[in-house]
């Protein structure tokens, strides 16, 4: 009698502990959502529309160029009007899409612990570079 009250009394324990974590973190997700700022309506057109003075693809090539694989990247493509975009940035690695005349041309693959350098050409030419940098 008394291992069946104590192994209620444990399970008991444990859920109220398990529901307990999920409700800190949703009411840590609600806190976080709220905190963020309020965009009026001009705003918010004014992201949803590109801007009338974009970059040009020089001042875009100095925007990246304070890149580690920046150099790399540009000897093994060639230093054309290439359009560099963001695809991902984290800790780990950085992941960028070429692109030229509105045609996606290149994909590289920055993994930042070991400094490697991948660069694949996407339409059919596959991967050209996969070496560290230094």
């Amino acid at each position: 009698m008394y291992k069946s009250m104590i192994a209620l009394v444990a399970a008991a324990t444990m859920l109220t502990a398990c529901n307990s974590n999920e409700t800190e973190e949703n009411s840590k997700e609600v806190t976080e959502k709220s905190e963020q700022p309020v965009q009026t309506a001009d705003e918010q057109e004014a992201q949803n529309e590109p801007a009338q003075n974009e970059t040009t693809p020089s001042a875009d090539h100095e925007k990246w160029s304070s890149l580690p694989e920046y150099g790399q990247i540009i000897k093994q493509i060639g230093n054309e009007d290439y359009n560099f975009n963001k695809e991902t940035d984290n800790d780990n690695k950085r992941v960028l899409l070429i692109d030229l005349k509105g045609e996606k041309q290149y994909k590289t693959i920055f993994v930042k612990n070991t400094n490697r350098l991948k660069i694949v050409k996407i339409n059919g030419g596959g991967e050209i570079f996969n070496e560290v940098i230094k």
